[in-house]
């Protein structure tokens, strides 16, 4: 038996179980008969089988608070989501945040209350009869394939559902609803309006207290909230949505991250290439993206021909090899560009910089022949580690497999999910396998980063391509003479500069490590008579490469401290007359010799000579090379 916070009740804590690589919850081992011991039981924890059930059970007891409330309510779709669950309901009256914490309330007293979930099988028939009063539901049946249908019953209140859920609503006792949004029904923007309520649940309210801590500190780390701060960039509706505008100190600290990729990729014998940003629609149909990926592209027409503008680099790069015939003594063949590109993204889904219509991959295509694979994507997995650890980043793998539907012969599959899995094991990389999650013309792996609370990010990939190279006709002429189709390597370690920067906002809360720092240091003199002293500090600091703005308005010195320290500068800067006389700096560091000890806003203040202080910046900034 398994007893719930403060003796109320106790219940068994076996919620589900797993039953042919499926979750079903204890109303369906009933129903069918199974037999319990073969099957994998699912205990009332924190685990993600467990909440598949919980959060599931706790959408449904949202609709019924939403309904008690709103008697008028009809509901249409309460999935599990990475972030929780989410209701789908429309309502005659307004609904806002204020009245969240009520239908919160609702939903404790209605948990309280303890009622059973029963499952409830129906034909069709007798589904489209039941919900005949229900266009929302109507449109939920007429989704669902079959004749099979099925209802859970909750005291007063029922809905279609497959499950799983908690046998019982006493479970419930640690929730909270997040936010609330529009939302188009089934997505569709010429659909009606609906009102959409997102929730977290857990087992435990420890849990839930944790959670909610780290909704918090994400507030805090927002990308878009710091980025307005610290001037990096905005958006400007008078330009369009999802197009960023980069900022001075945005635009450097981007420069920066562009000079550490550019000094890696020349030594690993990277080649710089750069390919037209639109081009003929033909192009764009041998490859498959006008059929594909239309809709994500934006096209315009010059002197009655059609063209596309880009949405990736690969065509380009594709336009590059076939400019010179190849042999085999030349691959691979390494080719990167910091491309941007424009896909045409729905203005519901744009974030910031986490979403936009505009971006920059840094984006490279490997030329290489099938015996190459395994070596080159050891050299991009070493690459990926030294930039995840610059910017302390755990992280993990997923290596996704041959899907049914797919191109290529099987031993050029073979040995490259083989190349690709000997690669990730070599650089003892954690990963996953994702069985049959590959692209139909070749396996892949896919980075995913996780940030000091704990997120986890989808950043780069590395995509093994025979579609294309076939597509093109690509070949080079092996060692027996012969035309031979070379295998095409789609990396990318950031993603994007925009998503990444946007991903090292939140991760460091704008307290950037010192090399990439958008301005690394700030230099405050406390009168104009300190002035050409703190000109010649910046001019020294910029032949190191030193990003350094000097705060020189009519502000108090408290002012202009606060102004400085708002941007996260790791260096404050003061000169006065006794610094001007001994040749030294008055330093409020924020960074220390160990920026992981760090937290966020202390700083330490000390005095130090100029070339001491150089000498030491200069260290900071070369400390990391990719």
């Amino acid at each position: 038996m398994y007893k719930l916070e403060k003796g109320i009740f106790a219940l068994q804590n076996i919620i589900g179980y797993v039953h042919d690589n499926a979750i079903i919850d204890t109303q369906t081992v009933t129903e069918q008969n199974l037999d319990v011991s073969t099957l994998e039981p699912i205990f009332f924890t924190d685990t993600p089988l467990a909440h598949e059930i919980i959060r599931h059970t706790c959408a449904h007891l949202l609709a019924e608070a939403v309904k008690s409330l709103y008697p008028e309510a009809k509901f249409f779709v309460g999935p599990v989501v990475d972030e929780g669950f989410y209701y789908d309901f429309k309502v005659d009256s307004k609904i806002g945040l204020e009245d969240l914490p009520i239908i919160e309330n609702k939903m404790k007293e209605i948990a309280k209350k303890g009622n059973k979930l029963n499952k409830i099988h129906l034909t069709r028939k007798e589904a489209e009869l039941r919900f005949s009063n229900d266009e929302l539901k109507q449109a939920v049946i007429s989704k669902i394939h079959g004749d099979s249908f099925s209802i859970y019953q909750q005291g007063d209140f029922e809905d279609l559902c497959r499950g799983p859920h908690l046998p019982h609503l006493k479970f419930l006792q640690a929730f909270k609803l997040t936010k609330i949004a529009g939302a188009y029904l089934g997505g569709d923007e010429k659909a009606t309006t609906l009102t959409r309520i997102y929730g977290i649940a857990f087992a435990q309210k420890q849990n839930l207290k944790q959670h909610l801590y780290l909704l918090e500190e994400a507030k805090k780390r927002d990308h878009r909230k710091l980025g307005n701060e610290m001037g990096l960039f905005h958006f400007d509706e008078e330009i369009g949505a999802g197009l960023p505008i980069w900022l001075p100190r945005g635009a450097r600290l981007r420069r920066r991250l562009e000079d550490l990729l550019t000094a890696a990729l020349i030594h690993n014998e990277y080649e710089p290439v750069r390919g037209p940003e639109i081009l003929k629609s033909d192009v764009w149909k041998i490859s498959g993206h006008y059929t594909n990926y239309k809709e994500n592209m934006y096209f315009t027409t010059i002197d009655d021909v059609e063209y596309g503008i880009k949405p990736m680099n690969c065509v380009g790069h594709i336009k590059v090899y076939q400019s010179s015939i190849r042999s085999y003594r030349e691959l691979p063949l390494r080719f990167y560009e910091y491309g941007v590109v424009h896909r045409h993204e729905k203005s519901g889904v744009l974030h910031g910089l986490l979403r936009v219509r505009e971006f920059t991959q840094d984006d490279a295509h490997l030329f290489c022949r099938a015996d190459q694979i395994e070596s080159e994507v050891h050299a991009i997995l070493q690459f990926t580690q030294r930039v995840m650890r610059a910017f302390h980043f755990d992280y993990e793998m997923e290596l996704s497999t041959r899907p049914e539907k797919s191109i290529g012969s099987d031993s050029v599959w073979e040995t490259a999910t083989n190349a690709l899995r000997n690669a990730l094991e070599a650089n003892k990389v954690d990963y996953h396998i994702d069985e049959g999650g590959g692209a139909f013309y070749g396996p892949k792996i896919d980075i995913k980063i996780t940030d000091a609370i704990g997120r986890k990010w989808q950043c780069g990939t590395v995509q093994i391509d025979m579609n294309l190279p076939e597509r093109f006709s690509l070949s080079y002429i092996d060692e027996n003479n012969q035309h031979t189709q070379p295998v095409m390597i789609h990396r990318a370690i950031l993603g994007s500069f925009e998503r990444f920067i946007a991903i090292l906002i939140e991760h460091f809360g704008g307290e950037f490590p010192f090399f990439i720092a958008p301005t690394q240091v700030g230099i405050i003199p406390l009168s104009n008579e300190h002035l050409s002293f703190a000109t010649k500090l910046q001019l020294a600091l910029r032949d190191l490469e030193i990003y350094a703005e000097i705060h020189a308005k009519s502000d108090s010195l408290n002012k202009k401290i606060r102004n400085v320290e708002k941007q996260k500068v790791p260096f404050i800067v003061i000169i006065g007359d006794k610094e001007v006389q001994n040749n030294t700096l008055s330093i409020r560091d924020r960074y220390t010799n160990d920026q992981t000890d760090r937290k966020q806003g202390e700083s330490m203040q000390y005095t130090m000579g100029v070339s001491d202080f150089l000498e030491k910046v200069n260290q900071l900034n070369r400390e990391v090379n990719f």
